[in-house]
């Protein structure tokens, strides 16, 4: 009876012993699929995350050639509108220079004004002729200054331009239409040294003139303003 009941007791101890680890293992095994899971799981994300950062990059590095390649072309353009405004600008002062040149335009600047006078000095009336100031002796300094660089002249405030005409009219001569009285004063705006210098060459206009009994005054002007040429009303 105690043998009996000694391996009742022992037979329940081992389904007992056997009972709980089964229970471990099958705890063991849900445990080890669980962490597979949330492994493969984690490993899925990180892939993905990774695919994204290349796939950004990649997106970048084609950002990044587009932006070279539009500020290459954004330099082009700078470079052409300079030239273009280079060119605009030389053809606006090339076309004030002409302005200026055919009296269109005021200007102002340095320097010399030439005064021509009738000689002081006269022997007799029938010989008053030869000691007047006349069309060629104005036409003779006009011509001298602007080949000398002159950018402007003017008669007695009068503006000339490359369709001026000048004509005697008895004791008077007169510009354009317009008569004027000796002394005549011409100026001329360019570099004073170089046409006072034109002026006083040995043998030049200036001792031309007074060959021919004109009395001459060249001086530097440190301001001349010289307005337009006004056509003259019809």
């Amino acid at each position: 009876m105690k043998r009996q009941a000694r391996s009742r007791l022992l037979l329940t101890l081992i389904c007992f012993i056997f009972g709980a680890m089964l229970g471990f293992s099958y705890q063991h095994a849900k445990n080890e699929a669980s962490r597979r899971e949330w492994s493969d799981s984690e490993w899925k994300k990180e892939y993905e995350y990774r695919s994204a950062l290349l796939a950004l990059q990649k997106e970048n590095r084609s950002l990044k050639q587009q932006l070279v390649k539009k500020q290459e072309e954004l330099a082009a353009w700078e470079k052409k509108l300079a030239k273009e405004q280079e060119n605009e600008a030389g053809l606006a002062k090339e076309a004030e220079q002409l302005r200026m040149h055919v009296g269109k335009a005021r200007v102002k600047g340095k320097g010399v004004a030439v005064t021509l006078s009738d000689s002081s000095y006269i022997p007799s009336e029938t010989s008053a002729t030869n000691y007047i100031v006349h069309e060629q002796h104005v036409w003779k300094v006009v011509h001298e200054l602007l080949i000398s660089g002159a950018e402007a002249v003017a008669i007695n405030g009068q503006r000339i331009s490359h369709r001026s005409y000048i004509v005697c009219n008895g004791p008077v001569i007169e510009v354009d239409g317009t008569q004027h009285a000796a002394p005549f004063v011409i100026s001329a705006i360019g570099n004073p040294n170089v046409l006072m210098s034109a002026l006083e060459l040995p043998g030049g206009i200036v001792d031309e003139l007074a060959e021919d009994h004109i009395d001459v005054k060249v001086e530097k002007q440190g301001a001349i303003v010289l307005d337009p040429v006004f056509a003259p009303e019809p």
